[in-house]
């Protein structure tokens, strides 16, 4: 049998614990403003987490570092475009980064107000994505932007500001373009519906995306010393080409570490953990991953970098 009188204990007090009531969050108050609500949120896990993103956005805003924002399509369609844009807006966001989808739920926007078909409905008869006003306006922007030497999300951005659509104001490439702030599409060919489009050219889609991963590595240098990258639901694309390109940058000789790196995602998905907030930070800076809805999430992360700029 175990002889339990010889067993050792110590006085409870003596232990180091992981949760203080000091970190508890505090009961909800009626009436209470957002700088009182966020406040009022526990210290602990992605709350802390949440809080600790914020002051960093906030901190490299008021600092001029790099503040380096990626999204999946999906942030755009859910109606996100005007917080992204208030962030450009207040100098928070010094450079954006979209997807190929990103770019047409954004210009769909811009021209009707409008966007995010039934895929199902239009697969079984062959319709799926081929809106001829969609593909041909990117299309056509691309090709011309490509031979003058323009990055994607510049020759779409700037056109889209050309025409005046009567809902441009909530592009935010439109947006990024009228406050200089670069927006980098980053292009799979055949995962978009324009690709299917008798106007598309491959070459000068590839030559403009091409051009914007040469913007972004370029961007990538600020980060150093207390820059921010966020990545909003891009689960493949932005993790794989935000590592090569800080890659490169640090190939050519910049050193970029000490940066905070924040992944807000609706699950934990393995390419953002390793190479959105784990890979990058290896040699200096802090990674956080955040779960929850979009919709909820980058409004939320907004309010609180924008109490705190």
């Amino acid at each position: 049998m175990v002889d339990l009188s010889r067993v050792k204990t110590y006085s409870v007090k003596t232990r180091t614990s992981k949760v203080s009531a000091g970190d508890f969050a505090q009961p909800p108050r009626k009436g209470a403003g957002f700088r009182s609500f966020f406040s009022s949120l526990p210290n602990i896990l992605r709350a802390a987490d949440l809080r600790s993103a914020a002051e960093a956005a906030a901190s490299a805003g008021r600092r001029k570092k790099a503040v380096i924002f990626m999204a999946g399509a999906h942030v755009i369609k859910c109606g996100l475009g005007p917080v992204i844009i208030e962030l450009i807006k207040k100098r928070v966001i010094s450079c954006v980064c979209l997807n190929g989808a990103g770019v047409i739920h954004d210009f769909e926007i811009a021209l009707q107000g409008r966007t995010s078909e039934d895929v199902a409905s239009g697969l079984a008869a062959g319709r799926f994505g081929m809106g001829r006003e969609t593909a041909e306006f990117i299309n056509n922007a691309v090709k011309a932007g490509a031979s003058c030497r323009q990055g994607f999300g510049y020759a779409v951005g700037s056109r889209i500001r050309g025409k005046e659509f009567l809902h441009s104001r909530l592009s935010v490439l439109r947006g990024a373009c009228d406050h200089g702030v670069p927006v980098c599409v980053h292009v799979a060919v055949g995962t978009d519906i324009i690709h299917q489009h008798p106007s598309f050219d491959p070459a000068a889609a590839g030559k403009a995306s091409y051009a914007d991963f040469l913007t972004l590595v370029k961007e990538i240098r600020g980060l150093n010393g207390g820059g921010v990258l966020l990545n909003f639901g891009s689960a493949v694309i932005m993790p794989e080409v935000f590592l090569k390109a800080l890659n490169l940058a640090r190939n050519l000789g910049s050193e970029v570490k000490d940066f905070t790196a924040v992944n807000f995602d609706m699950i934990h998905q393995y390419r953002p953990a390793q190479n959105i907030v784990c890979r990058p930070v290896l040699s200096g800076g802090k990674g956080y991953y955040i779960i929850g809805h979009h919709e909820i999430m980058l409004p939320l992360f907004a309010q609180a970098v924008v109490e705190r700029l």
